[in-house]
Order: C-alpha cells, then sequence, then structure tokens
C-alpha cells in the first residue's frame, strides 16, 4: 500500500509539471503566461485521482521567465485517502526557441489517512527540481514543451515521493 501511495505522489509531481494552456493568445506586448494541468487517474481498489496545476508566469526578457506554479491532488481508495498541496515559484530560461533549462521549488502539505489501521499523518516536504527539455511551438504563441527534471533535495528513505526524477509533458501560452 505503501508503494501505492509512493508511486501515486510521483505520478502527481509528474503531473504537476504538466502545463495545458488556457485563455487566449496574448499579444507581442503581454508579458504574462498560463498554463496549467490537469490529471485524473483510476485503478484497483476503487483507486480514483483527481490533481490540478495552475501556474502563472512573467517574462522578464524574451529568454527568461518567472512565476508561480501551484498543484493539489485528491487521491482516494478502498485502503487510503489523501490530500497534497504545493505552491512555489518557478523560472525558465529559453535559448534557441526549440529548449529551455528550468528550476521549481515547491513545499509540499500532505494529509493521509490509512481506513485499514485507522492512521493518520500530516507531512510537509519541499521538493527542488532541476531541468530542461524541448519544446515546440504549436501556435502563435503557444508551445508543447517536453522535458527531464530531478528534485535535488529528494532523499530515498525519507521523502514521500518514489524517486526524485520526474517526466514533464505540458503546454504554456504567452511566449
Amino acid at each position: 500500500m505503501k508503494k501505492l501511495f509512493i508511486s501515486s505522489m510521483i505520478l502527481i509531481s509528474g503531473l504537476s509539471f504538466s502545463q495545458v494552456a488556457i485563455g487566449t493568445p496574448t499579444a507581442e506586448t503581454n508579458k504574462w503566461t498560463f498554463g496549467g494541468g490537469l490529471g485524473v487517474g483510476f485503478g484497483s481498489n476503487s483507486y480514483f485521482n483527481l490533481q490540478v496545476a495552475p501556474r502563472v508566469g512573467y517574462r522578464l526578457t524574451n529568454d527568461l521567465e518567472a512565476g508561480l506554479i501551484g498543484s493539489v491532488s485528491w487521491q482516494t481508495s478502498d485502503f487510503y485517502k489523501s490530500t497534497m498541496f504545493g505552491f512555489g515559484p518557478f523560472v525558465n530560461y529559453y535559448f534557441a526557441r526549440s529548449f529551455f533549462v528550468s528550476g521549481n521549488l515547491q513545499h509540499f502539505f500532505i494529509n493521509y489517512e490509512d481506513k485499514f489501521y485507522d492512521y493518520k499523518d500530516d507531512q510537509q516536504e519541499t521538493a527542488l527540481y532541476l531541468g530542461g527539455g524541448y519544446m515546440q511551438q504549436i501556435g502563435n504563441n503557444s508551445f508543447m514543451q517536453i522535458g527531464l527534471m530531478y528534485n535535488v533535495l529528494y532523499k530515498e528513505n525519507s521523502s514521500v515521493f518514489s524517486g526524485g526524477l520526474i517526466p514533464s509533458v505540458g503546454f504554456v501560452v504567452g511566449l
């Protein structure tokens, strides 16, 4: 059960970096960027997961963007339920309009309840994700991003996450 919980948390963390475009195309003079993610998962033992991850950024220069990203996740099954909320700043540097490097610091608040053993726990964990990837233009100012991030603060035996490496796939409007 713990492995299922940890695997779910890593999946949720990965989804938190997915960015789905929201909003309308922006003018060249508008420096704001918008995105977000939505994830839904189903599994055995009545497992259900819903995750929402909005983000907003500001282009400091044509190649440098900084902003805030959040993540809210709800999980439930026959054996447990949990809620996870994360929030923090991010920075992206774009080069050659096809590649990017990224940093994202998030502090997570996790509420966990084991239904079988009637056990409840509240935890907090900070994650510093560093990485990069490739981006492809899909509209006037919309891009799809594909990359890898690694939580450099990940500690194998004490983290609520099952691993430090996170794939990221998403979309962003306003670049």
